[in-house]
């Protein structure tokens, strides 16, 4: 039973939160701003990534019904092995629990303010009634407002939400929502999002409110993921989807705490 409910977390897909981590740190290098905290960003990142397992938990167990019938998701957890809906709500809650006491008694208010949203967004996003997964407005409250979340997280345990520029939190946004278009396969929206962040991404880059070296640590990894995902739009969707997954969720994983490592030491 533990097994599964640590599969059931994704252990691996901690990489988004890696991710925003590694950017927020590249403007605090580059503004050369001195962190004093290098274990608090850590236990920050290990409570978000903590807590994400928990909600990814509660999205498969509020889909379960739903990801029976997708092949694309044989092997989720919940879907592989039968488990008591019961024992689920218990981990699910035990983890959430530990991250908010912790959080509370140790991190700075604002910190454990965002890890709240993330929670409130990804419950209107999953958790019936209002389960907006079903709706139209499921790309705006999906990956799109989490990355974003993410990132803030990270930029307020520097000192400073604003640390990130503003125009870099929407790029973020709409990588994110264009993400979530390629993974539910709908490559017209999915284009037409790129498109705009692309745009965006450009003039981010022009205005000097990202240079290259960030591009290059914290971004190009996450684009030559995406491209086999954007692949899968128009052909051989399973192995794409697969080689998406392992070169964001286990190359990039260990490329991007290896980059915390060396910024914040």
């Amino acid at each position: 039973m533990i097994k599964i409910l640590i599969k059931s977390t994704r252990i691996t897909w901690a990489s988004k939160n890696f991710n925003m981590y590694l950017l927020a740190l590249t403007y605090a290098y580059f503004t050369q701003l001195t962190i004093k905290n290098p274990f608090e960003i850590l236990g920050g990142l290990a409570l978000v990534s903590v807590l994400w397992g928990a909600l990814y938990t509660l999205n498969d167990l509020t889909d379960i019904d739903l990801d029976l019938k997708d092949k694309r998701k044989h092997e989720r957890a919940f879907v592989k092995y039968s488990l008591d809906k019961k024992f689920i709500l218990y981990f699910i809650f035990i983890l959430i629990f530990v991250v908010f006491l912790i959080s509370i008694f140790a991190f700075p208010t604002d910190f454990t303010i965002i890890l709240f949203l993330m929670v409130i967004n990804q419950f209107i996003y999953t958790v019936p009634p209002l389960r907006l997964k079903e709706t139209v407005l499921a790309p705006f409250f999906s990956t799109a407002t989490n990355s974003v979340l993410r990132l803030a997280s990270c930029a307020v345990l520097l000192g400073n939400l604003f640390l990130v520029p503003l125009s870099v939190y929407l790029f973020i946004y709409l990588a994110g929502m264009g993400t979530y278009f390629m993974y539910k396969s709908k490559s017209k929206k999915a284009s037409l999002v790129g498109f705009i962040g692309g745009g965006v991404l450009l003039f981010i880059l022009y205005s000097g409110n990202m240079n290259l070296f960030q591009f290059t640590l914290a971004i190009l990894p996450s684009f030559l993921a995406a491209i086999p995902l954007y692949i899968s739009l128009f052909t051989r969707e399973n192995y794409m989807t697969h080689l998406a997954d392992v070169l964001y969720h286990q190359v990039a994983f260990v490329f991007f705490f290896l980059c915390i490592l060396v910024i914040i030491f």
